[in-house]
């Protein structure tokens, strides 16, 4: 095996083209000298990698504060920006920047990185403990806007397709519509029709990753832009041109906001809700 060959077998999250690059740039080393993509190995031999330093890509890092007391936060998150870290991201996070103010912030549900708006933290445990449980109990009001080139399925449907892992080759697997997957619902609404696309208002019963994304695509209409999800419920495993690597959820380009949350307010109980407005063409 040559030096190419292990690091393009062993390592897929970066294509071959992009091995033999960093080879030929002097970042891989063998016996702590530079090598050649094609020297071929021996046992015992010692392979190191000089990454360069990690510049995480730049994301949309400003968030609206729609709501907050002692217990909860309610923000209105950007399309590009990560929950959570991971892919590449740390500080770009929405998780590293609230917790400069507030170190012990947990969100109590997620959003994929291309989709925008409401989302509820909890600031203390008692807020953190009861919202969670009424997410389990399905107690949580949920409901978003999403944007499709067409509908052929009446002004409303309800989809109840499974959902579970399916292979992907460089994550090893990602969701998909599946029938083996666990048990999934969505209701959907049209609100309006118009030669550009179609607005549907989607209130998801489940909390399923990607859930409204592999619905949408599952009975034929993935959201418009969706890199990832195909007619179907599939998944879209061409290269990406421009980074050479395959697509991932993380990936943007569709049209998908979070517009309304409501639930029992962990102290007083009390039943509220909120919208959050919607980008163009969502609104």
């Amino acid at each position: 095996m040559t030096v190419l060959d292990y690091y393009a077998q062993r390592y897929r999250h970066s294509t071959r083209q992009m091995w033999r690059d960093r080879i030929l740039d002097g970042q891989i080393h063998l016996n702590d000298r530079p090598t050649t993509p094609e020297t071929p190995l021996q046992r015992g031999q010692c392979l190191t990698y000089y990454r360069p330093p990690w510049e995480e890509p730049e994301v949309p890092l400003g968030f609206d504060r729609l709501d907050e007391d002692e217990d909860i936060l309610l923000v209105g998150k950007p399309s590009g920006l990560p929950v959570l870290p991971g892919a590449g991201f740390l500080q770009h996070t929405l998780l590293f920047q609230l917790q400069r103010e507030y170190p012990e912030i947990a969100p109590i549900h997620r959003l994929g990185r291309g989709t925008s708006g409401i989302m509820v933290w909890a600031k203390s445990p008692q807020g953190r403990s009861r919202l969670n449980q009424q997410l389990r109990s399905r107690q949580m009001l949920k409901v978003y806007r999403a944007w499709v080139g067409d509908w052929l399925d009446g002004d409303r449907l309800t989809i109840k397709q499974p959902i579970g892992k399916l292979p992907h080759p460089t994550l090893g697997s990602v969701y998909g519509a599946t029938p083996d997957g666990r048990w999934a619902e969505s209701q959907v609404e049209v609100l309006t029709r118009s030669p550009e696309g179609v607005l549907l208002q989607v209130r998801i019963l489940t909390g399923r990753p990607h859930q409204i994304r592999i619905h949408l695509a599952a009975v034929g209409h993935p959201l418009l832009g969706d890199p990832l999800y195909c007619p179907g419920g599939g998944l879209n495993l061409t290269l990406n041109p421009e980074t050479g690597t395959y697509r991932v959820p993380g990936d943007c380009g569709y049209c998908l906001h979070s517009f309304r949350l409501g639930f029992h307010h962990p102290s007083s109980g009390d039943w509220q809700s909120w919208d959050c407005p919607p980008p163009d063409p969502l609104r």
